[in-house]
């Protein structure tokens, strides 16, 4: 039958091409975001998924920026903690030679001046051992890194947590007193006590500072990781293939071509109705 009211053959054509120009327009718009989930309407579930996933990466940036302050200030104390070893180990020496008999009075005079000396340095360390405003080394400070391992808004968390420690003179770490001298014998054997037990409970205590620092290290480079990890998955739910999209484009462009001549044929085919009436 020809009907110059309905055309089914336009009608399917129409509709085919209009399905055409949407599917153009939805590849047209992954290849210029290189999205696949640009929006909502792309995809409402998975674009919720990796908003979400988006904001914990962007989290997971501040427990980063927590860690690298938390590295940094006990790196100080470290620093500071060898440096006063160091001195300690001299001090040693000057207090083992002022316990020798027959010294003269101004070798012991000299061995006392070094002495105290390096013993008033220990105090200029500790009062510059100073990062962001905060000192570990006089035991007013402490480092309570709270990070979350497996959730990035902080309900579940693992606690990295590095006290500071008084490690000045007078201390329950380092003994030597801030009047201590080796002016004589018997006051250099004392000191030399002393300083040896202040070797000691440094040492402990910089294993303990060192430890942490790995602890913190260790999970600065868990963060990285982690943070890749989770990039990787929002680039493989929402990228785009656009070796596969161009491929498409191509394809779609070819169709939509065939589609206006479809729908050209389909209402020239109207104009044979006139040929009845010649």
């Amino acid at each position: 039958m020809i009907s110059v009211n309905t055309n089914k053959g336009a009608m399917v054509a129409l509709q085919t091409l209009n399905a055409t120009n949407r599917d153009l327009e939805t590849t047209q718009n992954r290849i210029s975001t290189g999205l696949k989930v640009a929006s909502a309407k792309d995809n409402g579930a998975i674009w919720a998924i990796a908003n979400r996933m988006r904001s914990d990466v962007g989290a997971y940036d501040r427990v980063r920026e927590s860690n690298e302050r938390a590295s940094a200030l006990v790196d100080t104390a470290i620093a500071a903690g060898e440096s006063i070893m160091e001195l300690l180990n001299e001090m040693k020496g000057k207090a083992l030679a002022a316990t020798q008999a027959g010294l003269s009075a101004s070798a012991q005079s000299a061995l006392n001046a070094d002495f105290v000396q390096l013993r008033d340095q220990v105090t200029s360390i500790i009062n510059n051992a100073t990062f962001d405003g905060q000192n570990m080394t006089n035991g007013t400070a402490a480092i309570n890194n709270a990070v979350s391992l497996g959730d990035a808004n902080g309900t579940a968390g693992n606690n990295i947590t590095v006290n500071g420690a008084n490690i000045g003179l007078a201390g329950t770490i380092v003994t030597v007193t801030v009047a201590q001298d080796v002016t004589t014998a018997a006051n250099a054997t004392t000191a030399l006590t002393n300083v040896n037990a202040s070797i000691g409970n440094l040492g402990t205590q910089l294993a303990t500072w060192g430890a942490g620092a790995k602890r913190l290290e260790v999970h600065r480079t868990f963060i990285g990781k982690l943070q890749d990890a989770l990039s990787a998955g929002i680039g493989g739910m929402t990228d785009a293939d656009l070796s596969k999209e161009s491929a498409r484009l191509q394809a779609l462009q070819v169709k939509q071509q065939l589609g206006v001549q479809a729908l050209s044929i389909a209402n020239g085919g109207a104009q044979t109705a006139l040929s009845l009436f010649r």
